[in-house]
């Protein structure tokens, strides 16, 4: 090298710092997507599910959507949704709900597997025996079983009744399956039911199912009931195209 050569300056690398604030910014886009999404997206699964269920608008509703929103919104389907309220009615019949809804649609179509529970009190848990073979006036319920209260007609006297259940589900009927009971406040075994009250004994004395397929969609079907403290947890499923089959979405009916 001679004293008159100069020796070319060196460009800085600048690439690593370019391709990390790309990184930067993309992630910071990404992350307001998801915060976008989140705010979104929940009303619009609440609105859909307050229109298909017949409630008001002013229902509590909470929505969650588990897992990154984002890449879920590309794929065209929610992987799962959660729902739950302190307080739905259905058929009268009040309690908190707590259902999970698998694959979603953002457009029409059915849903993935859907399934829940709706846990009620005593007042609810009677509504729910409307039909039964005894008038309902009053029940407690004490895990596992149920204490139903009624009146029956003895020579034309009215007598207190209390029957205890152990409450379940038969082919999407409820299951009233009996423990104990008491006439006039005096305790009598089944037998003796039977025998004091005649055919109404009989049916008393002897396991009795409840259709309540005229109180349900035809799309939703219970799958289980029990007693739990003093509250009773009823389980259900829905048939996902629920959300686009009128016929599924219509009350069933009960034989006569």
């Amino acid at each position: 090298m001679t004293g008159s050569e100069v020796r070319p300056a060196r460009r800085r690398r600048r690439w690593p710092w370019v391709l990390g604030i790309s990184i930067v910014l993309i992630g910071g886009l990404l992350v307001a997507a998801e915060a976008a999404a989140r705010s979104i997206v929940p009303g619009i699964v609440r609105a859909a599910v307050l229109t298909a269920a017949h409630l008001p608008a002013s229902q509590e509703l909470d929505v969650e959507v588990p897992g990154l929103l984002v890449p879920q919104l590309i794929t065209g389907r929610l992987g799962e949704v959660r729902l739950s309220s302190d307080a739905v009615t259905v058929d009268g019949v009040t309690g908190a709900i707590d259902a999970t809804v698998a694959g979603v649609p953002l457009g029409d179509g059915p849903l993935g597997a859907v399934k829940g529970s709706l846990t009620i009190g005593q007042d609810s848990f009677g509504q729910l025996l409307k039909g039964a073979a005894i008038p309902v006036t009053g029940v407690a319920l004490q895990a596992p079983d149920a204490t139903v209260q009624g009146e029956v007609s003895v020579f034309g006297r009215a007598i207190p009744i209390g029957l205890t259940v152990t409450p379940g589900i038969q082919d999407g009927d409820v299951l009233l399956t009996p423990v104990s009971a008491s006439l006039a406040g005096a305790q009598v075994d089944l037998q003796r039911l039977a025998a004091t009250l005649g055919g109404l004994g009989q049916t008393l004395a002897a396991p009795q199912r409840l259709c309540i397929a005229d109180r349900l969609p035809k799309g939703v079907t219970l799958s289980g009931l029990r007693v739990e403290g003093r509250q009773a947890v009823v389980d259900f499923t829905a048939d996902g195209r629920i959300t686009v089959d009128a016929a599924l979405r219509a009350n069933g009916s009960c034989p006569r």
